[in-house]
């Protein structure tokens, strides 16, 4: 099993440091964590939250970039129906070349109807965005030279995408995805998957048994780090760290819940959750913690990407040193 982050910076207003200071705290973060052995970052994009999100995704992971040498970089997930596809291609495609090589490209169709209205896009209209501008990535990356594309939303005439990236033929392409249908979807079109940190243990391994089978059917061949299941981590090792640890996880979610607002939101947000019937999160001492990823792994998981509510340096160092070593491919 090896591991990886989600999530991104969150900017501090006020001080003297204004809003850098947030950003530059995370950027020691992700630095400690590829020293400590962890494979990858998968930054967030949102938008118009109040909640200072990181809106600039491949903006962060191209300092990133310079900051690092082995840690994979990861978008989860650059939303294409905001997006201009060829000046997409042409950002990810310069970080990859920057990175030597180390971008994992996660694309999604958004789900947050108020970032559709700031944007000034129909939340209807999301999936033929994304397919089209998928399609025009794709055709971006794979031609030898110049090409032309003429949809319903966007028209390229005799155009070329430069620099091409440094993975061939292009960075790997990760699909967020839940319900069946989109997860067999994402393996028959190439994309890896990732899923998400709300769903319980036994959900997660009927979703990944239900990728696995999709390959098995398109004759793709399939790996464990194909897929990233996103996990909260929480060291707890007292019954005081215990229950903050579970006020905080219950806050989370009704953060999520709350950001998700608009037309489906209520499928992020139970109003019945109950931290402590909740085995989605890392949530323990290290023993428990170390269970509760035996019994993802036993279920054919093999790559959990992990989300800190306080990302702090010194929870990392203490799950490198007392978590990963139960699982000898733990160093990335």
């Amino acid at each position: 099993m090896q591991f990886g982050l989600f999530g991104g910076a969150r900017a501090k207003r006020g001080g003297p440091a204004g809003d850098s200071q947030g950003y530059s705290d995370f950027i020691d973060y992700v630095c400690e964590a590829e020293r400590l052995g962890f494979r990858s970052i998968f930054l967030v994009e949102h938008h118009f939250t109040g909640h200072a999100q990181v809106s600039a995704s491949l903006t962060l992971l191209s300092y990133l970039a310079a900051r690092t040498r082995t840690i994979r970089l990861g978008t989860a997930v650059v939303v294409l129906p905001w997006h201009n596809p060829v000046l997409v291609a042409e950002e990810a495609a310069t970080l990859d070349l920057l990175s030597g090589g180390r971008l994992d490209f996660g694309v999604g169709k958004g789900y947050r109807d108020y970032e559709f209205s700031g944007f000034c896009v129909p939340m209807e209209e999301a999936t033929e965005r994304f397919d089209e501008a998928m399609a025009v990535i794709r055709k971006a990356w794979t031609s030898a030279g110049r090409f032309s594309h003429h949809g319903k939303r966007w028209h390229f005439a005799d155009v070329i995408v430069e620099p091409a990236p440094a993975q061939r033929p292009h960075p790997p392409f990760w699909l967020g995805a839940g319900s069946a249908d989109s997860i067999r979807r994402a393996a028959r079109e190439g994309y890896n998957l990732l899923l998400d940190q709300i769903a319980p243990t036994d959900a997660i391994i009927e979703r990944v048994a239900i990728f696995r089978e999709e390959c098995a059917k398109v004759g793709r061949g399939y790996d464990p780090m194909m897929v990233g299941v996103t996990r909260g981590l929480q060291i707890a090792r007292s019954g005081a760290e215990r229950q903050k640890a579970l006020q905080t996880r219950v806050q989370v979610i009704r953060n999520i819940g709350t950001l998700a607002r608009g037309p489906g939101a209520e499928r992020y947000a139970d109003p019945n959750f109950t931290a402590e019937d909740d085995d989605a999160p890392l949530l323990g001492t290290p023993q428990e913690i170390v269970a509760r990823l035996k019994r993802l792994e036993e279920g054919g998981v093999g790559y959990v990407l992990l989300v800190d509510p306080a990302p702090s340096p010194a929870t990392l160092a203490d799950f490198a040193r007392e978590i990963m070593p139960a699982f000898s491919a733990g160093r990335g």
